[in-house]
């Protein structure tokens, strides 16, 4: 931590003549705008933190390779620390923020919460899996929101390969090889489409498992997929991954999951081993529960120039947000909001560090303003569906490397462009790794199992000065 940031009983502060930007939030918007600011102002000009429980910003659009093998998950991440030159990071959980006093309260992962504050406060705290009061899913669902649990997907369902592949008993094996995924948006068809052909895939080291046996379930509670494309692109995606054997539920919901036995709100059920809850997203509740004004959905009330305005549109000073947890007009579709999606997150960051350091240096602001380059899928490997500027669109491999060349450069950092890229090639000549690290997530396990119980105290000490020394010996 630099001098910027100097620590007492209970609170960050200390007396500066230098103002102090804090930036909630390492993802797309927080990374991005820090860097825009930084550029902008320098370091007499502004003191700039960024906070995060993570180190690191992730590029959601490649969850879905990273579960299926095809990216690294280490390269779908920046660390914050190589990727903010120049600007302080505070890693611990955003708790409460009092605009009223230019305060926020974090709590770091060990010791006690304090407070930091600010002079100007950027809100980019990104969103939450929504989930529902559904039983059992607590206890049996992963989200798919970070680079965690895309890799714990694909441990998990590469996993049940290996149990199913060893395992006579025809309902354990089943249950084994049913894969359930929730929510029919980008995340969960992207998802559910690349785990699905890198199962199928890795079906030629199993010679017990036929493709046949391997039963993919899609739960959607609208009455199609793809929202964000148009309707005949989607139903071209629907009956691509139909012919690969993929079940869809639409217009139904998740009712229970406990321990395992999905029931859906049509009476289909079943035994899954693996539900994976993609379900849509709501604004980080942090946010609902300061004193910044929010919609009905959670979501951060900004104008067009990303400042942060009350109901009757009035700015409320030294506040900034933009990204999954504000709610931005998109002025090219006057009444709606731009769509939650790294496309807008990374241009809506810019502008908005270009509208702050403008207000600091008391010149006129830019309203954000644009236009969609289109909505691309990868449904697999070589397998896609693209829509560029409502004209263009592909399908199929044409699609998919569209996708991974849009994609591809979008991921901040040269290095883990480099890296993606490299990986890609690698892949191409060496095919996927399939191999499952399951005991990753409990790697002390293992040793905890060889491990001798301690013998009892009566056993353990020495009974007298003749059995110390003998033990000394």
């Amino acid at each position: 931590m630099s001098s910027n940031v100097s620590t007492t009983a209970g609170t960050v502060s200390s007396p500066r003549k230098t103002p102090r930007i804090v930036v909630l939030g390492g993802g797309s918007v927080g990374l991005y705008s820090a860097r825009r600011i930084r550029k902008r102002l320098g370091k007499k000009d502004a003191a700039i933190v960024v906070v995060d429980p993570r180190p690191y910003m992730t590029y959601a659009p490649f969850l879905p390779e990273v579960a299926a093998g095809s990216i690294d998950g280490r390269n779908v991440v920046a660390p914050l620390r190589s990727a903010l030159k120049g600007v302080d990071v505070l890693q611990g959980k955003v708790t409460a923020i009092k605009h009223g006093e230019h305060k926020v309260e974090i709590t770091p992962e060990i010791g006690d919460a304090y407070e930091i504050s600010y002079d100007e406060l950027v809100v980019s705290l990104g969103s939450v899996s929504r989930t529902l009061p559904i039983p059992g899913l607590a206890e049996q669902a992963i989200g798919f929101k970070n680079v965690e649990e895309a890799v714990s997907v694909r441990n998990h369902v590469v996993h049940q390969l290996d149990l199913a592949s060893s395992c006579w008993d025809a309902d354990e094996r089943r249950r084994m090889l049913t894969f359930t995924f929730i929510g029919g948006g980008f995340a969960g068809i992207e998802a559910l489409a690349e785990v699905e052909d890198m199962a199928r895939a890795a079906l030629s080291q199993y010679e017990s498992i036929d493709q046949a046996d391997l039963r993919f379930v899609m739960i959607e509670g609208a009455g199609r997929i793809l929202p964000e494309l148009s309707e005949p692109m989607a139903e071209y995606a629907l009956e691509q991954l139909k012919e690969r054997g993929i079940e869809f539920h639409l217009s139904t919901f998740l009712s229970s999951c406990v321990d395992g036995h999905v029931v859906t709100s049509t009476g289909v059920e079943f035994d899954s081993n693996t539900i994976v809850w993609t379900a849509g997203v709501k604004a980080n509740p942090v946010i609902g529960e300061s004193d910044l004004p929010t919609d009905k959905m959670g979501r951060l009330t900004v104008n067009a120039n990303l400042q942060v305005v009350d109901e009757d549109g009035v700015v409320v000073p030294a506040a900034w947000g933009a990204g999954d947890c504000a709610a931005v007009p998109d002025l090219l579709n006057p009444g709606a909001f731009c769509p939650p999606n790294a496309q807008h997150a990374i241009r809506q960051a810019t502008q908005l560090g270009d509208n702050l350091v403008a207000s600091v240096e008391d010149r006129p602001l830019v309203q954000y303003k644009h236009k969609s380059v289109g909505v691309v899928a990868s449904l697999g490997l070589y397998k896609g569906v693209a829509e560029l500027f409502g004209v263009f669109k592909f399908k199929g491999f044409p699609a998919w490397a569209v996708h991974r060349t849009y994609h591809g450069y979008a991921m901040p950092t040269w290095n883990r462009k480099i890296r993606i890229f490299m990986g890609w090639f690698d892949q191409f000549v060496m095919r996927r790794k399939t191999v499952s690290l399951g005991s990753i997530h409990d790697p002390r396990a293992a040793f905890r199992n060889a491990s001798l119980p301690p013998k009892p105290k009566d056993d353990a000490a020495p009974k007298s000065d003749k059995d110390a020394v003998g033990a000394g010996k």
